[in-house]
C-alpha cells in the first residue's frame, strides 16, 4: 500500500490475489475483487470501476463521479465507459483492472481531486497523459505544477516497445506527456516493475506470446481518506 500526501490510499493487487478481470468466471472475479478490497479496508459498495472499452477511436473519455456512482461496475453493471474517472469525494474508491498498461493515479491536493486513468498504447497515441491534465485544469482548475502522479507497473520496452514513439516504453512516454503538460518531474512517481518480466504480475501480452500460462488482470485502487 502506498500513501500520497498521507491522504490518498493507493494499492495494487498481484497474481496471488487472483485475476480481477478476464480469464476467470464472473463469480471468481467478483470474489477476488471483494477479498482484495477488504484487505485495503474498502467495500465493493463504496467502489467505482473505471470501465475501459477498446472500441471506436476515442480513448480520452473522462468522467467525474461521486457517491451516487458508488458500486458502479462492481456491485452492478457499469453505466460509464471511461478511460479515466475523477472524484472530489472522500471514501469513494476508484478501481482499474490493468495487465500491461499503466494505471495512473492523479492527485490535486489544493482542490481535493483524485483521478485514476488508464494509459495504454491507444491512450498514449492520443496524448492521453496530457489529456488527463487538461481535463483536470478545465474541470477543477488544477494547476499542473501542483499535481502529483503515480504510475503503476507496465510492460517494458524490451518486450513491448511503442513503435510510434521510437521504441520507448509506456513509462517513458507517459512521463514525457505529463512533463510537457506541466507536471513537475519530482511529482511523478513510477513503480518501475515490468509486467512482462515480473512473474508476480499478470501480463496479457506475454500470455498471448505463450510465455505465461495464465491470463488475467491486476487491480489498482485509489481513494481519498
Amino acid at each position: 500500500m502506498k500513501l500520497l500526501d498521507d491522504v490518498v490510499t493507493v494499492a495494487m493487487s498481484d497474481v496471488e490475489d487472483g485475476s480481477m478481470s478476464k480469464a476467470v468466471s464472473t463469480l471468481e472475479r467478483d470474489e477476488n475483487r471483494r477479498k482484495f478490497l477488504s484487505k485495503q479496508g474498502v467495500t465493493p459498495e463504496q467502489t467505482t470501476l473505471v470501465h475501459m472499452k477498446y472500441e471506436g477511436n476515442d480513448y480520452r473519455r473522462y468522467h467525474t463521479v461521486g457517491q451516487n456512482n458508488a458500486g458502479d461496475g462492481i456491485v452492478r453493471e457499469s453505466t460509464i465507459v471511461a478511460d479515466a474517472l475523477f472524484t472530489r469525494d472522500k471514501n469513494l474508491a476508484l478501481m482499474l483492472p490493468v495487465a500491461d498498461c499503466i494505471g495512473a493515479v492523479l492527485y490535486d491536493a489544493e482542490n481535493n481531486v483524485l483521478g485514476l486513468a488508464h494509459l495504454g498504447r491507444h491512450n498514449l497515441e492520443q496524448n492521453g497523459g496530457a489529456g488527463v491534465v487538461a481535463y483536470m485544469k478545465e474541470r477543477f482548475c488544477t494547476k499542473p505544477e501542483s499535481l502529483h502522479a503515480w504510475l503503476s507497473p507496465a510492460a517494458g520496452k524490451a518486450n513491448y516497445p511503442l513503435y510510434d514513439f521510437d521504441g520507448q516504453s509506456m513509462h517513458e512516454v507517459a512521463s514525457a506527456q505529463l512533463l510537457k503538460a506541466g507536471v513537475i518531474r519530482n511529482n511523478i512517481k513510477i513503480d518501475g516493475r515490468d509486467t512482462t518480466a515480473d512473474m508476480t504480475l499478470f501480463s496479457h501480452s506475454e500470455f498471448l506470446k505463450g510465455n505465461q500460462s495464465t491470463d488475467g488482470r491486476q487491480a489498482l485502487i485509489a481513494m481519498m481518506c
